[in-house]
């Protein structure tokens, strides 16, 4: 898969893994934990998710300017690495408060802006030699895939360390319980039948008979589990920068050209009306949506309209069709990332509260780490035993797969009649099926380039937004029998009233085909059309857009408690499906500029 390609996209691969277990592993508890440590409600704890997941994405921008002014990206990246390396330190620390939390979060959001988008600028940089430039999509499916492989083992990770402190303090797992113990503690909890009746299924030392100690307890053990979980991505970013300071050499070198022309005082005065206009512009939008919604959301979307100007002002008149093409774009993924976000919100909130909490043996396999690597391994080797290989990858195949199967059969067997299941590992399965299905999907690209019908860049966009809304009317179908998160009154769902988990599963399959369809194809698309000197910040741009997504996030936990369940989802379906039909709509300009 890496055949013809430069040695720096595994450089870049291994970096963005390491940086990415840590950025999942928060990913994969951040809600669950501000919900257990300080008690917030979905609309609050989601609001925080949501502007964290913004300043994620939107500081690239500053990361992608300072690094096109500076020439070095390479720096940056290193810079970035070991901010967010402090952050996830910080938060590893039990016992912080709300606000030292929320530094801590903008620390690890700020080195992620330094990181993300330079990295991805520098892979699009290798891709501009000749040589290579005909593998510039397969190369980004490929980093794509590097950022999954991480992504899979960070939530198995979280739940480990986080059940593993549980038990630790004689302690079982249930994510329904804290809400239980908060309203408990604060005086709004008028029947404890439940609360008690789960509290002596978790307890390991025997019946409860203080629930208010009980409650204590558990929520003290609880979040110091998921800080502990922290604790690991702090490790996993230790190994990225290790792995980034040892063999960055085999990345590209942009350095400033030394003896350039200062500009002129024209030049100058020109850039200085440009950004007074482009912040007017952004404060006027500042102003009108928060007229319609508040502040802080008027804010996100006025960053982005700042943004927009700036760079169509500061654009040439041959870029500027590069440019405007880039940002029309850019507005499409917004929605998208709106929708397909809400894998760490509503969609993890869905399964806290709506699947099942105990499986049977068979599908335990895809719920615990051994287990399913057994599985993974066994799928791998029929890959290589049925595939056009050398006899011995095909033995090696026959042994994998053998191997895998003996290993399921064990831990099938060995299994109890009901094994419970924690709701972060649903995130597991996104990751999981990128890794799988990216080889299937580039194989399925390359034999249509073949035959001459391959997709162009843009046409694949769209065909990702028509997935995805196909993703989500699965989770739909599977809600539609459900009561809504109002009828419920803040209380989890009873066991009788839960639905099977691969409703979703079978969602976050067809998301994840969406997913390849789009997110790798945007960046590649970012990398060939953005003008040379503003490769940064439109990398910086695409990961804007993706932040102002992000921040729309709470759309999803604001009408949680709000309408059926089925109506919510269905908001992601019609976002989806509108956007689709807009970037058909203008197709033939954005093939225009990519080829």
């Amino acid at each position: 898969m890496l055949k013809n390609h430069p040695k720096g996209l595994l450089v870049a691969f291994f970096a963005n893994m390491g940086e990415r277990f840590g950025f999942y592993t928060m990913m994969a508890i951040l809600v669950l934990f501000l919900q257990v440590k300080y008690g917030l409600s979905v609309e609050v704890a989601g609001d925080y998710y949501s502007w964290f997941y913004f300043g994620i994405y939107a500081l690239a921008l500053i990361g992608g300017i300072v690094a096109d002014y500076t020439k070095k990206y390479k720096f940056i990246i290193l810079l970035g690495i070991i901010v967010m390396l402090i952050g996830y330190v910080l938060m590893a620390m039990p016992g912080l408060g709300l606000n030292i939390t929320l530094i801590s979060l903008f620390i690890i959001a700020f080195g992620n802006g330094l990181f993300k988008g330079n990295l991805q600028a520098v892979v699009g940089q290798m891709y501009d030699n000749e040589k290579y430039e005909k593998l510039r999509d397969s190369a980004f499916m490929i980093f794509y895939m590097g950022i999954n492989v991480g992504a899979f083992f960070a939530p198995f990770a979280a739940t480990g360390v986080r059940d593993w402190w549980l038990k630790t303090n004689g302690f079982l797992q249930d994510g329904s319980i804290p809400s239980l113990c908060h309203q408990l503690l604060n005086g709004t909890l008028t029947d404890t039948t439940q609360l008690l009746k789960l509290a002596n299924n978790v307890s390991l030392t025997g019946n409860v008979t203080d629930l208010h100690a009980f409650a204590t307890s558990y929520l003290e053990v609880f979040s110091r589990g998921y800080n502990y979980a922290f604790g690991i991505a702090a490790i996993a970013m230790s190994i990225s920068l290790l792995a980034y300071i040892f063999f960055n050499k085999y990345l590209p070198n942009k350095e400033v050209v030394k003896g350039k022309v200062a500009k002129s005082t024209a030049e100058n005065k020109s850039g200085i009306m440009t950004l007074i206009v482009s912040f007017l512009v952004g404060g006027f939008v500042t102003f009108l949506v928060s007229l319609l919604k508040d502040y802080k959301t008027g804010m996100a979307i006025g960053l982005f309209g700042t943004f927009v100007t700036w760079i169509i002002m500061s654009s040439t008149k041959e870029e500027k069709a590069r440019v405007v093409s880039l940002i029309l774009v850019f507005f499409v993924v917004i929605f998208f990332w709106m929708s397909f976000h809400q894998n760490g919100l509503t969609l993890t909130l869905f399964a806290r509260d709506y699947i099942v909490k105990e499986v049977s043996p068979f599908t335990n396999i895809f719920f615990t780490l051994p287990s399913i690597l057994s599985f993974i391994a066994g799928v791998g080797g029929l890959f290589l035993l049925f595939g056009k290989n050398k006899i011995t990858n095909r033995l090696i195949g026959a042994a994998m797969t053998l191997s895998g199967a003996a290993l399921c059969y064990y831990f099938v067997s060995s299994s109890s009649d009901m094994n419970a299941i924690s709701p972060e590992v649903f995130q597991s399965f996104n990751p999981l099926f990128i890794v799988f299905l990216t080889p299937l999907v580039m194989g399925v690209f390359a034999w249509l380039n073949k035959i001459k019908k391959e997709p162009s860049t843009p046409r694949k966009i769209g065909i990702g937004m028509i997935i995805a809304a196909v993703g989500f009317l699965v989770v739909l179908v599977g809600s539609l029998s459900l009561l809504s998160p109002h009828d419920l009154n803040g209380v989890a769902a009873p066991e009788s009233l839960r639905i099977s988990p691969y409703w979703l599963i079978s969602s976050y399959l067809v998301l994840t085909v969406a997913e390849l369809f789009l997110s790798p194809m945007g960046l590649s698309f970012v990398s060939k059309v953005a003008p040379q000197r503003f490769q940064g910040l439109m990398q910086g741009g695409w990961l804007l857009a993706t932040a102002v997504g992000n921040k729309l996030l709470f759309v999803g936990s604001f009408f949680w408690d709000k309408l059926e369940l089925w109506q919510l989802w269905l908001i992601f379906i019609v976002c989806c499906l509108l956007s689709a039909s807009f970037i058909f709509s203008i197709m033939k300009r954005l093939e225009r500029v990519t080829n």
